[in-house]
Formats: structure tokens, C-alpha cells, sequence
């Protein structure tokens, strides 16, 4: 008997084993004194379930099915199954590994306890929001189809005008030819009319001469015969005629305007990362002193972006129509023109390794495959600027309204537009505008957090998935010579955010919450784009028009 016991046994803490059990955990099923239960709560790794003892459910041990008498009170390793100690001493567990099935229950409570935190923090907010997403965009069917409705109306509506227009001048034509003629006629009429007058008056002297017998007026006659025997002009109208053209449908259709077809497709659903996948990437920690590893000449006469295909190879772009891909000593290895010869805008490389360039004299956004080129999306009343690949293959474009009173983030999905960002919950813009020159890089980081340097603004703001504000982040107090001035902006693996400080040759870093870490300088003058690969090695488009390679992890 243990010598604190008495007649009645007392049942003390698993922990210290000493003072008297008064709780029970039953995520960890063990039992716990008052000062054991308040250390073993201040845990946060766990969502601990500490209940007063009396109140603990009951382990509800399984029968043997081999030994009626037995419980399985001992868990198999190899075979995975609850056991009693027969069939673990002697039975067909013999010699197998075993342990407690209590130490086993706790372990596999805490995997159980995980995955209830995914689904209740994770996996069931997204599914509400796809949901949510769906009730929102059901609500604005009436809407959209109402808008079409009226379109159509509308075009109904002037091409009855025009119509109308068209039958009214006919009509009017045709009236116009029959004055013409009704007068033609008329004046023949007259002709003739007259004509016929002359000679009834003529006849009528004849037949007065002849039953006079005059000398005179006998003698006096002349003859005017043979000016009646030329009969008088006719008119001859030819009758215009109406030819009514046979009515082509095809054509009146295309002339209508035309309805592209609905198109429902069925994404597969994108797969979530794990928690632990998502929260426990490998750590590297921030270099003291970053390293400049590699200096890439570009050959452009300004230099503005640069976007990684590998370690080894990055495409660049410049104050050209040219868009260059270069090794780490600078050899040319592909070259791409634009299709319109205007300089592109931004360049960026998808997860399949083509190449995407934005161009907003022409509003389009392009697809470079194979060394041909697709235009994927053409803008109307915006023009695009700045673009980046995401996580699941998705494109994210910056872009500023013709009036250049209005900006936002748009998402798209091949060339299907999934989602704008543009107002924060106030109903106010997010990001700056004024110029079809905005600078507006962006990045989505590890987190799905959207990332654009304002540089208008003079600010990285960060949006979370579904557009809604995280934070701006204005500079660090320690900036006192230069304004902040938010260029080129990435993220890496490690969630960290990096933005190009022009004006004062540095990049900031800060974690995925806004906050300062410190600046990479690396002899850097006035850097622009930047971008980093696999292994999170910056790349920056420097002013002196060389690409940078530092490794600051």
C-alpha cells in the first residue's frame, strides 16, 4: 500500500505524483492535480480538455472476441487493433509489439483533435464561402440576364429606326418619280391639246373659204399640211421599279450583334494544404549579411522587370518590344517581340513555364507558348498593367480604368474573370489612380494573401483571398532621407514580403503580417522588379540595368 494511503486509497496526480488528483484531461487522458491542470493547459500546441475528475467519461474498453472474459486493454502495433492480454501473451499477438491502449487512445486523440481544428478553422470556412459565392452570384443572375435583356431591346429599337428610316426615304423616292412624271405627262398633254385647237381652227377656214367662193381668200391660202403631218413629240416614260433584296437572316443576325454561348465548366475543386503543410514550411532564417551571388547584363537601355523560369534562367523585360531570356552570365537564349511592337507592360511565368505579357496600348493580356502568341483576354474601358502567376495557376492583373479614375485587382482563370478586388468594406478604393503609367507590381503570397505596391500610394497594401483588407504597410520609421517608394514587390517561401525601395536603393522585408525585419542593400542602385525562385534566391532588376542574384535566407 502506498504509504500516504490510508483504509481509503487515495488517487494522485499522473504528473507529480504526489498531490491528489482533482481533474482529468481527457484530450491527454490523464489525471491532474489543481497546479499540474493550470501548466498543463498553458499548452497552446493542444486543445487541451481539462473536466473535473468525477466528470471524465468512462474509457469504454472493447470485449475480446476470442476471450469472452477479456477486455482489449492492450493496443497491437503491427496489426493495429485493440488486444487483451491473452491474445497478446499467447494468442496470435504472441511476440508482436505492443503498447498501452490508453497511451495509444491519447495519441490518437490529439491526431483526432487535430483534424477537428482543420475542419472547424480551415476546411468548413472555405466551403461556407464557396457556398457563400455561389448564393452571390445566383442573386446577381437576374441582373446581368435583365442587362443583356435590354441590350437587345435597345439594339431592337434602332435597327426599327433604322428601318423605318430607310422605308420613309423609299417611300419618299418613289412619290418624287411619280410628281416627275405626272408633270411630263401633263406637259405633253398641253403639246397636243394646243395642236388640236391650231387645227380645228384650220378646218374651220378651209370649210368657210371653200363655201365662199372668194377670189381673195381662195388666192391668198397656203398650205399647212405638211406642218401637221409631223405629229407632235410623245413622251415615253419608263416606270421605275421597286426590287425588295431577299432578306439574308445570317446577315441580319450578325448585323443584330451576336451572343456568345454560355459556357459551364466544372472546376476540379482546388486541394487544400494540410495545416501542417501550410503553417510548417521548412525555416531558413534571414542571412545577417545577404550575399550577392550572381550579375546578369540584360543589354536593355532601361531594365523594369524580371521573372524567374528556373534557378538558372530568368525572362526580362525593358523599354522595348523585345522580352529577353537570359542565363546567369548573360547569354541570350530565346528572344519574344510583342505582337503590336509596343513595349510590354509587365511580364510574368505561369507554373507550366510559358511566359505572359501585358500590353496596354492594345488592353490585352498575352500567352507565349512555344514561341507563339496567344492573346488570352482583351480589356474593354481598362487597360492592363501589372500581372502575376498564383498557387493554383491563376493569373492576377493590376489595371486602371480609360478615365484613369479607377484601379483594382482582378483574378482570372485562363480567360475567365473570377473575381474583382477594387473597395475595401467601406465602400472606399483600395489603390491609388491617376496615370496609364501607374507602377502596381504584385505578388499573392504563401498564405493566398494578394500583395500590390502602390507605389502611387506609397504603400504595400495586402488583401487577404477574398479582397478584404489586411493591412498597408507605409515604410519604416527609419526611413528619413527619401519618401518610401514601393516598386517590384514577391513573397517567398517563408511568407516573407520583399518590395523594391527605388528612391532609396534597399529592399524591405516584412512577414506576412506587415512588419518590418530589416532592408537588403547589396550595393543596389535605384532596383525595379523583382521576382525569386524555388530556392528563394532574389533575383532584382537593378538601375544600372543588370539583373541581381542575392541569396538573403
Amino acid at each position: 500500500m502506498h504509504p500516504r494511503r490510508s483504509a481509503q486509497e487515495v488517487l494522485l496526480c499522473d504528473l507529480c505524483k504526489t498531490a491528489p488528483l482533482q481533474s482529468h484531461c481527457e484530450l491527454c487522458n490523464i489525471n491532474l492535480c489543481v497546479n499540474c491542470a493550470g501548466k498543463h493547459v498553458s499548452d497552446s500546441s493542444k486543445r487541451h480538455n481539462v473536466v473535473p475528475f468525477l466528470h471524465r467519461k468512462s474509457t469504454n474498453y472493447h470485449k475480446c472476441p476470442d476471450h469472452a472474459d477479456k477486455h482489449c486493454e492492450i493496443y497491437c502495433e503491427k496489426c493495429g487493433v485493440p488486444v487483451c492480454s491473452t491474445c497478446a501473451l499467447f494468442g496470435k499477438h504472441k511476440g508482436h509489439d505492443v503498447s498501452d491502449i490508453l497511451e495509444k487512445l491519447s495519441t490518437k486523440k490529439e491526431s483526432l483533435q487535430k483534424d477537428l481544428e482543420e475542419f472547424e478553422t480551415r476546411i468548413y470556412p472555405r466551403y461556407e464561402e464557396m457556398a457563400s459565392d455561389v448564393q452571390t452570384e445566383k442573386a446577381e443572375l437576374e441582373t446581368k440576364y435583365r442587362k443583356m435583356t435590354t441590350a437587345a431591346d435597345q439594339q431592337g429599337e434602332i435597327l426599327h429606326r433604322e428601318i423605318t428610316a430607310i422605308v420613309n426615304k423609299r417611300k419618299s423616292d418613289i412619290a418624287e418619280m411619280k410628281n416627275k412624271h405626272l408633270a411630263a405627262l401633263n406637259k405633253n398633254t398641253d403639246e397636243i391639246t394646243n395642236r388640236i385647237t391650231e387645227l380645228r381652227q384650220i378646218i374651220q377656214d378651209l370649210k368657210k373659204i371653200l363655201d365662199s367662193n372668194d377670189v381673195s381668200l381662195t388666192s391668198s391660202y397656203k398650205s399647212r399640211n405638211s406642218e401637221f403631218r409631223t405629229l407632235p413629240p410623245k413622251v415615253r416614260v419608263t416606270l421605275p421599279s421597286f426590287s425588295p433584296q431577299k432578306i439574308n437572316k445570317d446577315q441580319l443576325n450578325e448585323m443584330f450583334g451576336s451572343l456568345s454561348p454560355l459556357s459551364i465548366n466544372t472546376e476540379h475543386g482546388d486541394t487544400m494544404k494540410s495545416a501542417e503543410a501550410v503553417s510548417s514550411p521548412p525555416v531558413k532564417p534571414l542571412l545577417d549579411e545577404p550575399r550577392l551571388t550572381a550579375t546578369i547584363d540584360t543589354g536593355y537601355r532601361l531594365l523594369y522587370s524580371v521573372s524567374c523560369l528556373s534557378e538558372d534562367q530568368v525572362w526580362t523585360r525593358g523599354d522595348n518590344e523585345t522580352m529577353k531570356l537570359l542565363n546567369l552570365r548573360g547569354k541570350l537564349l530565346t528572344s519574344i517581340k510583342t505582337k503590336s511592337g509596343n513595349a510590354p507592360e509587365d511580364i510574368a511565368v505561369t507554373r507550366d513555364g510559358d511566359l505572359v505579357y501585358t500590353d496596354n496600348i492594345t488592353r490585352t493580356i498575352n500567352l507565349v507558348k512555344n514561341k507563339q502568341i496567344q492573346t488570352v483576354i482583351t480589356l474593354q474601358g481598362w487597360r492592363p498593367l501589372y500581372v502575376c502567376c498564383t498557387a493554383s495557376n491563376h493569373l492576377l492583373v493590376t489595371m486602371v480604368s480609360d478615365d484613369l479614375k479607377q484601379s483594382k485587382v482582378v483574378r482570372y482563370s485562363g480567360s475567365i474573370e473570377k473575381q474583382s478586388i477594387q473597395f475595401d468594406d467601406q465602400g472606399r478604393p483600395l489603390y491609388s489612380s491617376g496615370g496609364y503609367n501607374d507602377i502596381k507590381y504584385l505578388s499573392e503570397n504563401r498564405n493566398l494573401d494578394i500583395c500590390v505596391a502602390d507605389c502611387r500610394a506609397r504603400a504595400v497594401v495586402v488583401v487577404n483571398q477574398s479582397g478584404k483588407l489586411r493591412f498597408r504597410y507605409t515604410g519604416h520609421p527609419s526611413n528619413t532621407e527619401l519618401s518610401f517608394n514601393p516598386v517590384g514587390i514577391t513573397t517567398d517561401s517563408q511568407s516573407h514580403i520583399l518590395t523594391a525601395d527605388c528612391d532609396n536603393d534597399r529592399i524591405h522585408i516584412l512577414d506576412q503580417d506587415g512588419q518590418f525585419l530589416r532592408y537588403i542593400h547589396c550595393g543596389l542602385f535605384g532596383p525595379y522588379g523583382l521576382c525569386v525562385d524555388i530556392r528563394d534566391n532574389l533575383f532584382v532588376a537593378n538601375g544600372d540595368n543588370k539583373v541581381k542574384k542575392i541569396q538573403y535566407l
